[in-house]
């Protein structure tokens, strides 16, 4: 199995358009050190096929930064096969009009999702006219099998949090608002697990992690106070639907005693001190056996 980092950063990016922060302001005055694109990864379903995780604002300059995602060797070839979605987040999902060009796109996601996509913001509506929408299940209890190759997936639900546009959205009884992606070789056996937002560790999280090579996992936050010490809200890390990485309840013990060979922090808020590479708690990770995961990496379990 290989995969691509994309992207590492929250909601915004880092910099964020809006903030000023000193994160922030650190990675405007040196961004070829401290940017940080929207978290996401690239899964290679089948040679020269890949799936992108979450498609975010950004996913124009997370493709063309990735050789292996660029066009070719026909004027419209394009290796990017389809989205799967953890959940509907805009943060997540905006990108999907950006891939309108394509003749066609497909779009893996649970039940849920698909309702608030297709209901909320009307997104096969949207696309029609431009690229043939399909749809294929993320299924939480048994396995998609991507284009019929060697990778299976599976949801995980670790949250029930809806996107604010979808509150009061009659989802017909569905559930799986927010998912952790499970994606299994069956070639090799390995098995990556991407928990990129984690309001809830379920038992269900850690059956897939038993198993697992490789586990990026939600980084929003270094502590829970972070969110209302920037000042930015009066809500917690974990009233915010994140885990924080230290303090009680944090999950880098946990983390720290999983049998992955690989366990790397994703999804940093432009507040946490991870978003500067030469912080401290870096180090405190890596003591750990854990990393921040790096864009641009390419990785084969």
């Amino acid at each position: 199995m290989r995969l691509l980092v994309l992207g590492t950063a929250a909601g915004g990016g880092v910099p964020q358009w809006n903030c000023a922060c000193a994160g922030c302001a650190a990675a405007r005055a040196d961004p070829a050190r401290r940017r940080r694109r929207h978290a996401s990864i690239a899964v290679e379903a089948g040679p020269g096929r890949w799936y992108v995780v979450n498609a975010t604002p950004d996913i124009g300059e997370q493709i063309e930064a990735c050789p292996q995602l660029h066009p070719g060797p026909g004027r419209r070839d394009t290796p990017l096969a389809g989205v799967i979605l953890t959940d509907a987040e805009l943060d997540h999902t905006l990108g999907i009009p950006r891939l309108r060009e394509a003749s066609g796109l497909r779009i893996v996601a649970t039940g849920a999702v698909r309702a608030a996509l297709s209901g909320g913001l009307r997104l096969d509506a949207v696309l029609g006219p431009y690229a043939g929408v399909s749809w294929a299940a993320l299924p939480e209890k048994g396995l998609e099998v991507l284009d019929g190759g060697p990778l299976e997936v599976q949801g995980v639900r670790v949250s029930g949090k809806r996107p604010r546009y979808a509150a009061d959205l009659d989802a017909g009884g569905e559930d799986g608002w927010v998912v952790a992606l499970r994606v299994r070789d069956r070639r090799s056996g390995r098995v990556l697990v991407y928990a990129p937002c984690l309001a809830a560790w379920p038992k269900e999280l850690d059956e897939a992690l038993s198993g697992a090579d490789c586990v990026f996992f939600d980084g929003t936050f270094w502590d829970d106070d972070e969110p209302r010490r920037a000042g930015f809200t009066d809500r917690t890390a974990t009233r915010m639907g994140h885990l924080p990485i230290t303090g009680p309840g944090g999950t880098a013990g946990r983390l720290a005693e999983l049998p992955a060979a690989r366990r790397l922090y994703t999804h940093l808020n432009n507040t946490n001190p991870l978003v500067d590479p030469d912080d401290a708690g870096h180090r405190r990770l890596a003591a750990a056996g854990i990393e921040v995961a790096r864009e641009g990496a390419l990785i084969e379990l």
